[in-house]
């Protein structure tokens, strides 16, 4: 919780998490919560675990693994505990349906495959009796509707239902949400839902459910704005209700109103545009998030008309606002509401490159590169204001506070790169261009950025083309003399750039400008060479075009150039210098501090110089320091200022100035309009008089000054479009894309994966066995009944998608249900209700099922546990296609051909001891999460008509093999059996021994004592026995994969050992099956007759097989980290292959 990793005490938290006691077990919980993720490598030994904890009687045991199990859920986890979960949706306490409903939603995005299956029952929960049930269900819809809403479109009438009836806000808000994803797929749901929802916006004085159903009638009315434009009050009333949050105090309601009216804005602009005042107020707001917001809002707002207003208005802001932040983001946002949808707003291109010019004043911007290309974008697009573009960018070449400070202003200085390529490339429209060039070539521009240097490199060649043409035609050759000595003298100071660009274009621009001195020394013409190297257009290249460009055949670029050096080359050779030699390095000399007279000397030189210097931007002295320094007032001299003329930066527009020519031009626009009109009037003779006081101006009616070029940018031949580029490939909602409407597959059932020893000690085939018998008795109305089920599933199924039809057809609000798909619960509860027919009688599969199954007592379950046990033995061959496969039996049938041979049948219980009252059989199991515990699971059958009531067990303690006793007792004490035993009744016990070393079997004799008690008395009786615990019973079958296998085996730190077994005649798929299942090995690969296995002990030594099958023998070599233990489990698997 404090951010420090616990990954090394992970198999501390899952011992925490498995504590019997309920205050342990949340903290394991907790624990496991916080630090556990997919990486975790320990969190697979979770999984029986949490399926224990699920199955708990204790409500609180179960919602503690339910809140746990939400926070680290994997791939591996979600599919194995999916049915598990989905089984405690149907749970008798509110308090766990709710839980297992809302964690449903993790296990659907980490395993998608569950969604179809789960989905009936998750929407049963959407009518269940509990709101807290029902709103979690809600929850979990919504969410994956969110995403995917198409797919939830049949469940509309159902939540149309809930939304007129439930009274819960948040449940209402979830819906109405719902409903605004599910608009715009079915535009008639929209005319169902605008009356309820404006009844809600005039009902609510809740605003956040005012809010959402702002939200949602916005997106019904922008699905019906084709087939119902009527509804102009319906956007009245919500833009008067979002008024009411924009003017309220708090301030999260004022954000919420500014976001839902910029949703307004795209389909109803001049409904919002009506409150330009309240939203020009908002930028004034202290909170800078509402001021961003009602930016945001202003971008939508603005027309031809009122574009000057509003951004005269953002540059006041600008001036005054504070930190860089915000002031960046206004800079953004006039930028962008000036050139959006190609600059349709714009009517004065001036005025535009006026405001572009003022932004170049701001300080600390980091919007330098927008100012550029806004300014490059403008004078390439629109042709008549290039004259005026290239003489505010030569005046800002010319201006000295961009170069000044340009490391201390490194963003704003992107402009001077935007304003030497404009000059350059459009050099013919300059008035002075020799001043130009000087400005360019100052030493003080080698202080820009490197890449601005090259654009000024570049841009000089295209300025002294120009410039040596127009002199050349005037026949001046000595100025054009002059001018190519001035390139020669000042671009050795961009050869010396840092920069390797400018450097390279520089030195190569030297030399051409030595031969054209050369060329001019003997007077010969150059300047039409010259500039045949810039003649033509640059046209712009799309920003996706190299992408685009196809690869030609036969180029992998995937391929090396040049092989790569290996690793000892590289560390031998030394780096070669690239320039020159490398000389060896001195440490530097610290110069001698100069005497005070010296540094007097220094300070009044550079002050000289300041002062001699023109570009110098001189700072203003602070108002204490002036004020020492003055000698008095007469020696200020007066200075008679002329207010004629305009205080401002010579060469730089002011965008006020053509605000105030923009009115003027449009007056004399509407004039000139207005006359031409007149004089049709007076043509047709008819409505001379009609709408003359009335004009009013519209955005078509004003044409602006400049016309833009839309210009195409340039792709590459043979370009393939792809509109592919933005989707997220990660995106974990495209596997929830999913078609809930079609009827479940077999193959989408979930998988009900079991413990190995569950399934053989609770026996859970028997009910198959016992259905098998009862259909056979009576065939015919049972398939009657089955037939008869079927169709009407069918029938539903198709006229699923006609209800929802008919429900959107009828004009009142119905609130018929979504129709429900039956035989969900059926396939689970027909067997269970089958088995309570000893009478046979008939009731009906999918209601009485449930309610025998709540009414069955639990002497049910144990009554012929033994009988069942050797029923499923026998039908193995018959249950094995309808059960699902065990643990250990999953490899090898995977792999073989499971139709070649049936499998033998098997058990994992061997019989501990019997006399006439008792029956022991008994099961050893180990577990990776206890590396020195194992589990015996003994299932004790009554075979006598007594009582068999206080029993205990007990076992003498060895030095290697203890069992674990209650706190407090001592090493001779018993341990009770949690039940008792009624005449013919079988039930399980699990009793946990510590072992110390597991590399040897052992054998522990122990006694069963308990009274038996009938009609004639009690007597105290007793059943002596010996546990063996063989060396396979502490291997726990572990899946492992093949390459991890081969790592393994290669690593060198296993011993070797085979065996061999002659005189089977059994096939290698059902050998394979009994070394799985009696020995917990998994198969790792099988080709034909050979196979490789593996296994784990608990104590984390790995066993690795290799079994290989011959005519009539079975060979088995095998590797191991311990030697001892290795040679004891081949001879256990040696019995057991001699008795196939």
């Amino acid at each position: 919780m404090l951010g420090y990793d616990i990954s090394w005490a992970a198999f501390n938290i899952i011992e925490v998490m498995s504590a019997s006691k309920f205050t342990f077990k949340r903290i394991g919980y907790l624990a496991a919560s916080q630090c556990f993720h997919e990486g975790t490598d320990v969190i697979m030994l979770t999984t029986n675990q949490i399926r224990k904890d699920l199955s708990s009687p204790s409500q609180y045991d179960t919602g503690v693994a339910l809140t746990g199990l939400s926070c680290f859920v994997t791939p591996d986890l979600a599919r194995d505990l999916a049915n598990d979960i989905m089984t405690l949706m149907s749970h008798t306490k509110p308090y766990i349906r709710k839980k297992a409903v809302l964690i449903m939603y993790k296990v659907f995005l980490k395993y998608p495959e569950s969604l179809r299956p789960a989905f009936p029952r998750l929407k049963e929960k959407l009518e269940d009796p509990d709101p807290g049930v029902q709103s979690a269900a809600v929850n979990v819809i919504c969410e994956l509707a969110r995403r995917n809403p198409k797919n939830y479109l049949s469940l509309a009438p159902l939540f149309f239902k809930l939304m007129t009836s439930s009274t819960n806000n948040w449940v209402l808000i979830k819906i109405i949400k719902l409903f605004g994803a599910l608009t715009p797929l079915e535009p008639r749901l929209g005319k169902k839902l605008i009356e309820p929802l404006t009844n809600l916006i005039h009902s609510t004085s809740a605003m956040s459910l005012l809010y959402e159903c702002v939200n949602t009638v916005i997106a019904v009315l922008i699905s019906l704005s084709s087939g119902m434009p009527n509804h102009s009050a319906s956007i009245q009333l919500c833009v008067q209700k979002l008024r009411i949050l924009i003017e309220d105090s708090d301030q999260n309601l004022k954000y919420l109103g500014l976001l839902a009216m910029s949703k307004i804005l795209r389909t109803h602009p001049k409904s919002v545009q009506a409150h330009k005042d309240l939203v020009l107020q908002c930028l004034d707001d202290k909170d800078e998030s509402i001021r961003l917001r009602a930016l945001d809002l202003l971008y939508g707002m603005v027309s031809k008309k009122n574009l000057m207003e509003i951004v005269k208005k953002l540059m006041t802001h600008v001036d005054k606002a504070e930190g860089t932040t915000y002031r960046d983001e206004l800079l953004t946002k006039i930028i962008d509401i000036c050139s959006q949808s190609n600059y349709q707003h714009i009517t004065n291109f001036e005025w535009y490159i006026s405001i572009l010019v003022e932004l170049t004043r701001l300080e600390g911007t980091r919007h330098g590169h927008l100012i550029a290309a806004q300014m490059l974008d403008v004078a390439i697009r629109v042709k008549a204001i290039r004259r005026f573009a290239v003489s505010q960018m030569s005046a800002l070449l010319d201006s000295a506070h961009l170069v000044a400070s340009s490391t201390q202003r490194s963003g704003i200085c992107e402009v001077l790169y935007a304003a030497a390529w404009i000059c350059g490339e459009f050099s013919e429209h300059l008035q002075e261009p020799q001043q130009t060039l000087e400005a360019m070539l100052r030493p003080k521009v080698t202080t820009l950025p490197g890449h601005i240097q090259a654009v000024y490199v570049q841009n000089v060649v295209k300025l002294y083309a120009a410039i040596l043409q127009q002199k050349e035609q005037a026949g001046d050759a000595q100025a054009a003399q002059e001018v190519t000595q001035l390139l020669v003298e000042r671009l050795p100071q961009f050869v010396q750039s840092a920069d390797l660009e400018a450097q390279e274009r520089a030195s190569c621009i030297l030399q051409l400008v030595k031969h054209v001195q050369k060329l001019q020394a003997r007077d010969v013409p150059v300047a039409e060479e010259v500039s045949a190297l810039f003649a033509g257009e640059l046209n712009p290249v799309a920003p996706k075009a190299q992408k685009k460009v196809p690869v030609p055949e036969g180029l992998d670029l995937d391929a090396w150039i040049n092989e790569p050096l290996s690793d000892s080359e590289s560390e031998d050779e030394k780096p070669k210098a690239i320039f020159h030699d490398e000389e060896p390095r001195h440490a530097k000399q610290r110069p001698p501090e100069a005497d005070e007279q010296e540094l007097a000397r220094r300070r009044e030189a550079r002050k000289q110089e300041q002062a001699n210097n023109p570009f110098y931007i001189k700072s203003s002295p602070s108002p204490q320091k002036r004020y020492q320094d003055a000698p008095g007032v007469d020696h200020i001299p007066v200075v008679q200022i002329d207010l004629s003329v305009p205080l401002k930066v010579p060469g730089m527009p002011m965008s006020d100035q053509y605000v105030k020519l923009e009115e003027e031009r449009r007056h004399r626009q509407r004039l000139e309009k207005d006359k031409r009109k007149r004089k049709k009037r007076e043509r047709e003779r008819r409505g001379a008089r009609r709408h003359t006081s009335l004009h009013t101006e519209s955005d078509e009616d004003i044409t602006p000054a400049q016309r833009v070029d839309i210009v195409t940018e340039e792709m590459p031949e043979n370009a393939l479009p792809s509109d592919e580029d933005d989707k997220d490939p990660n995106d974990p909602y495209r596997a929830l894309d999913i078609d809930l409407d079609k009827p479940l597959a077999d193959s989408e059932k979930l998988p009900v994966q079991k413990h190995r020893d569950a399934e053989t000690s609770k026996s859970p085939e028997r009910q198959d066995v016992t259905v098998m018998e009862k259909k056979s008795k009576k065939p015919k109305r049972k398939e009657k009944k089955h037939k008869e089920k079927e169709r009407e599933k069918r029938k539903e199924e198709a006229e699923k998608g006609a209800d929802l039809d008919f429900w959107l057809s009828t004009t009142l609000p119905a609130a018929t249900p979504a129709p429900e798909e039956p035989g969900v619960n059926t396939a689970v509860t027909a067997p269970k209700e089958e088995q309570e027919e000893p009478r046979g009688e008939e009731q009906d599969a999918g209601e009485d099922g449930e309610q025998d199954l709540e009414k069955k007592p639990s002497k049910h379950k144990k009554k012929k546990h033994k009988k069942d046990k050797e029923e499923r033995s026998k039908d193995k061959k018959k249950s094995k296609k309808r059960a699902p496969p065990r643990e250990g039996e999953a490899e090898p049938v995977e792999n073989g051909a499971l139709d070649e041979e049936p499998l033998p049948s098997m058990s994992s219980y061997s019989l501990l001891a019997e006399n006439s009252y008792i029956k022991m059989t008994y099961d050893v199991q180990g577990s990776l999460q206890k590396d020195s515990q194992v589990t015996v699971s003994m299932v004790l059958e009554n075979q006598s008509s007594s009582f068999l009531k206080n029993m205990e067990l007990n076992v003498l303690d060895s030095l290697n093999a203890r069992l674990a006793r209650p706190e407090g007792s001592s090493v001779h004490d018993g341990v009770p059996v949690p039940f008792q035993l009624p005449p013919g009744i079988s039930n399980e016990a699990q009793f946990v021994f510590t072992i110390q070393s597991i590399v040897t079997a052992q054998k522990l004799k122990g006694t069963l004592s308990f009274i038996a008690k009938n009609d004639e008395g009690s007597t105290h009786e007793k059943l002596d026995f010996k546990l063996h615990f063989t060396c396979t019973s502490y291997l726990v079958t572990t899946p492992c994969y093949s390459d991890a296998f081969a790592k393994l085996l290669e690593s060198g730190d296993l011993s070797m050992s085979s065996v061999k077994v002659d005189g089977i005649s059994m096939s290698f798929q059902n050998v394979l099956a009994k070394i799985c299942f009696h020995h917990h090995f998994s198969v790792v690969e099988r080709v034909d007759s050979c196979a490789s296995m593996y296994s784990r002990s608990i104590q984390g030594h790995h066993v690795c097989l290799l079994v290989k099958k011959g005519e009539k023998s079975v060979s088995v070599d095998g590797k191991c980290s311990d030697s001892t233990l290795l040679s004891n489990v081949l001879e256990e698997m040696k019995e057991t292959l001699a008795k196939c």
